[in-house]
Formats: C-alpha cells, structure tokens, sequence
C-alpha cells in the first residue's frame, strides 16, 4: 500500500499584493490611430485611463513587484511558499515559465513553479488549484500571481480590443485556515467560441510574413458570452458555497468593461450593499491581473470589508471561466 498525504481541511487567501505600469495612458493619446474619441471610450468602456509599462519592465518585473507584497502582508518567508503559479498570456518567452523565474528571484526556490495559459481566467484557476493543493497536503502555502504586460501585444490601429487594454500583476498568497476562507470552484471552458478572443495571426504565419501577431476580439459575441452565460456560473458559484448575493461584501468581476460589470451586477441581482470592483477605469483591462487587482485595490480603500465575503469570476480567451466565493483577507 502507498502511504498518502493529507492535508489541512480548509484554506483562505492571507494577503494580496499588486503592481501596476508606470504610466498612465488618456483616452486621448489612444484616438486618433482608432478614429475615436475620449467620449466613445468612457460610454462603451468605463476606462478613463489605463496604465501601462515602459518599454524595458516585463510582466514579471510587475509579478515580482506584486509578489513581495503579498508575502509580506502574509507574514511568511519565501522559503514557506510549495507553490508559485503565474497566470499569464504575455510572457516574452514560450519556456521556461514565468512562474520558475519568478520563484528564483523571489526566494522561493526549490517550490514548484508553472505557468496557467487561461487569459483572464487564469487568476481564478490559479486560486482553484490553490486550494486544491494545499488540502491534499502538496503544499503549506501558495502563491497565486495574475501577471500581464498587454501592451506588448495591442495593435493601435484595432478598435475591437487597443484601447481596453493595461499591465499589471495582482497576487495572493493562499495557505491553511482555520475555517473555510475559499468556497468551491466553478470552471470550464466553452470551445464552441474558441477565436472570439485571440491573436490575428500564428507564430508559423508571421514567420511566412504574416504581420506581428496582436490581440483581438469579437465584441459583441464576447459580450452577450459574459453577461448571459457568465451570471450563470457566478449562480452556481454562489450557490455551491451557500451564499446569497445579499450576503457578500464585494463582487469583483475580471475588470474587461463597465457594461459588462453593470450589466452582470444587475442580472445576479447584486444589492447597493455590496462593494463592486471598477478598477478598470484607471487601470484598463488587464486580463489574468484583473481580479487581484481589484481586490486589492478594494481592499486599500475600503479596509472595512476585511472579513467579508467576495463572489470572483473570471472569463475570457478560450473561452474560459472559473469562479468562487471567497473571504478577503
């Protein structure tokens, strides 16, 4: 008989830490390639401005940034850490991971260390996959990094997808509890709409002279997506943790559109009492970084709903999506 590992019955988030780009971006330096105008941004976006990184900061300069403050704010060392898992679509490299260089420069190392592809999604499989790791007793503490640097990869002349996008990394640091601080994750994928999101081209077609490959979507698809089949797996998620709407703190949605957020808020019956995350409207969107983001940002200005409950889901390329209540920190 092999002998097995058990390990602790429940798991929170200890602390988060974020990073954001250094400069800020207007709507009016973003116009003119686009043939728009501050106005048209602010009504179909909610953004005001975005922020993003200089030309020599990587995602995970962002990452280590976020990563330092969250183990901090924990109250642990590197070397505590089993696990560090990085969402990302914008590492500048196909391998070795993010997460591996990320773990060395931190302190972390011997920890094991991958790279979750799941676009705006990725911070809430990372957060399910947590959880998961520390109750089978894989790891005592894990570290939990939503890490993008979008503007890389934005074409400014696309109207469908240039202007919504930022760079930041948002973390979590996730370890045992003493009452369940992370309820059960709701995630999947829906192939059916596997190009709504995604690059113009592959790395094959621009080597055979196809122009550099950018981010785009179709808008409108990817918008009907969230708001209908979306409020359905944030009910589930609520549902499967036992929780009311009425009963949360916060609603932090992945930060992709104010229409998006207000529309979703309004179809889950969201009351006035809670706190709902709009970070996108200095930050942009930001893809896996989305939700910490948010989170910390509430967090900092609003201290108060520490202890409270958070509905978080994320969805985007793939399309993907994952969700779960969880207690903030």
């Amino acid at each position: 008989m092999l002998s097995q590992r058990r390990g602790h019955e429940f798991t929170r988030i200890l602390a988060f830490g974020a990073a954001r780009g250094e400069n800020v971006v207007p709507n009016d330096d973003l116009v003119g390639p686009i043939d728009s105008s501050d106005e048209w941004i602010r009504q179909r976006t909610g953004i005001v401005t975005r922020k993003r990184a200089g030309r020599d900061v990587e995602a995970v300069d962002l990452a280590e940034a976020a990563a330092r403050e969250a183990i901090e704010k924990a109250g642990i060392v590197p070397e505590q850490i089993g696990v560090v898992l990085v969402a990302t679509v914008t590492h500048t490299v196909a391998t070795p991971s993010m997460a591996s260089l990320l773990a060395e420069r931190i302190g972390a190392t011997p920890a094991a260390a991958y790279d979750i592809s799941a676009a705006c999604a990725g911070y809430a499989y990372g957060i399910a996959q947590a959880d998961s790791f520390i109750k089978s007793g894989i790891a005592e503490h894990v570290l939990v990094i939503g890490a993008e640097k979008l503007s890389d990869v934005v074409d400014p002349t696309d109207r469908s997808i240039s202007f919504l996008l930022g760079d930041g990394a948002g973390a979590a640091v996730v370890g045992p509890s003493d009452f369940a601080g992370i309820g059960p994750s709701i995630w999947g994928s829906d192939g059916s709409k596997w190009d709504a999101i995604g690059m113009t081209a592959t790395y094959n077609e621009w080597e055979a002279g196809a122009p550099r490959p950018t981010m785009r979507q179709a808008g409108q698809t990817v918008f009907r997506w969230a708001v209908w089949e979306m409020v359905k797996v944030a009910r589930e998620a609520l549902e499967a943790a036992g929780v009311r709407a009425d009963q949360l703190a916060a609603f932090v949605p992945h930060q992709a559109n104010i229409r998006i957020i207000d529309e979703f808020a309004k179809q889950l019956g969201i009351p006035d009492t809670v706190a709902i995350a709009r970070d996108i409207t200095t930050t942009g969107n930001t893809s896996a970084a989305s939700i910490p983001l948010a989170t910390h940002r509430l967090l900092t200005e609003q201290p108060e709903l520490s202890g409270g409950l958070a509905l978080q889901i994320g969805f985007g390329a793939g399309l993907v999506f994952g969700a779960q209540v969880v207690v903030l920190p």
